[in-house]
């Protein structure tokens, strides 16, 4: 049975964990509540940057070399990541480590040294990563549908930032943007496996009692009339094309979240969906193609992903276009409707069987939410879809005024993909 504890700190700091005592793992993740649609213009993409710099050193492990190796030399992992809005640092270690674990997250998080040099030096690292994302067309296509479907706003900037802000900022910058965000009623531990809720406690307590809380600059909301390009191409001379469709959708509370669960496995989920039936299957018209949709709190996109040759770019926009608008005057019959039940209810289950998909899962869940719900209040809601709910998420979702285009392959002609969506 699924147990977990919440205990919050004096000031304010949540502290999470949830015993697993049958594993020989532990997870310790810190979230963090900033993410790049938190930033200012100038400092678009510092969030993300700034995790890097927790990685450089501290004044107890002073650089990053020492810091890998009190985990690794365990045998266990750390990273992080950055989205939209939070920042995540995580470890695994064996369960016996785990209090060298937490000490060396909690030693990053509150002391980096955030030296000048380390930032130069950094600087041309993050340069990099960003540009390998562009390298990648598959990855920069899923960049350039986000973009066009949230426009010009904070919803809608590029996590890394632009490549030529990266070397503007120096120490007082991210020095700034830790006091502003990294305050501890907005910061969640989450530590997963085995260990006991009292132990975590005990030992957390001394490691982070000593921040201070205040209150948080505000966020910029999402507007809905605010949306960047119908259709954005980028040419190269490559084999194939990548094509993202993308939609406008929610935020993550809203109540139809769980019918669009079901309409996008209907739809894009899996070998048995719709879309790989018509798209690859019948047709042969793509190797990879599917659905799927990302959330932030007041917003969200849903997207249909294709790789395809350029010869086929028209006709699979127009073929997944007319597979999807079946779902507007199509009811989803009782068997199909089962059998996405049931895959998503298994892909669900499946994804929460190690210490680190829980101890992200409900970290992620406390900081964003405020709670956390079981797996068997999930899977409850997900078998509560009815057909309908299905058709009337489909109806308020698939507009074809609000749809968007992505395309990064050879020889694009936007005017050709503008018809194809027409």
């Amino acid at each position: 049975m699924e147990t977990w504890e919440i205990s919050t700190l004096a000031n304010g700091l949540r502290i999470v964990t949830t015993p697993m005592p049958s594993t020989q793992a532990v997870s310790v993740n810190i979230f963090v509540g900033v993410g790049s649609r938190s930033e200012p213009a100038r400092l678009n993409g510092i969030t993300h940057f700034l995790e890097h710099m927790v990685f450089k050193g501290t004044e107890r492990r002073p650089d990053a070399i020492l810091i890998a190796q009190e985990i690794e030399g365990a045998g266990g992992t750390l990273n992080a990541y950055t989205n939209k809005e939070f920042t995540c640092y995580w470890n695994i270690v064996p369960y016996d480590r785990f209090e060298t674990a937490l000490d060396v997250a909690a030693d990053m998080l509150l002391n980096s040294k955030l030296e000048q040099s380390e930032i130069e030096r950094e600087c041309p690292v993050v340069q990099q990563e960003l540009k390998r994302n562009h390298d990648n067309p598959g990855a920069w296509a899923g960049r350039l549908i986000g973009t066009a479907v949230y426009g010009e706003q904070p919803s809608g900037w590029d996590v890394g930032g632009p490549v030529e802000l990266i070397p503007t900022w120096s120490r007082p910058d991210f020095i700034e943007h830790i006091g502003e965000w990294y305050k501890p009623s907005n910061i969640v531990l989450s530590v997963a496996g085995n260990v006991t809720h009292q132990q975590v406690v005990q030992l957390a307590t001394p490691l982070f009692s000593g921040m201070q809380d205040g209150s948080l600059p505000s966020i910029v909301p999402y507007d809905g009339s605010v949306t960047g390009q119908r259709v954005v191409t980028d040419s190269r001379a490559i084999d194939q094309c990548t094509m993202y469709l993308g939609l406008p959708i929610f935020g993550r509370d809203d109540p139809d979240r769980f019918a669009i669960r079901i309409m996008n496995d209907v739809l894009g989920a899996g070998m048995s969906s719709r879309l790989f039936r018509e798209v690859r299957e019948r047709r042969g018209l793509a190797y990879s193609i599917g659905s799927g949709y990302g959330y932030l709190a007041d917003a969200g996109v849903f997207t249909i992903s294709a790789g395809v040759n350029r010869d086929k770019l028209r006709e699979t926009i127009s073929v997944c276009l007319e597979e999807t608008e079946k779902l507007l005057t199509q009811t989803v019959p009782p068997e199909e409707l089962r059998k996405a039940k049931d895959h998503n209810i298994g892909r669900f289950r499946l994804s929460l069987e190690t210490a680190f998909s829980l101890g992200q899962r409900h970290g992620e869940l406390l900081l964003t939410k405020g709670v956390i719900e079981s797996v068997e209040q999930v899977v409850g809601q997900i078998e509560a879809v009815t057909a309908d709910e299905v058709t009337a998420v489909a109806k308020r979702v698939i507009v074809r005024e609000k749809l968007h285009c992505a395309v990064v392959g050879p020889g694009l002609d936007e005017g050709e993909i503008e018809a194809a969506m027409a």
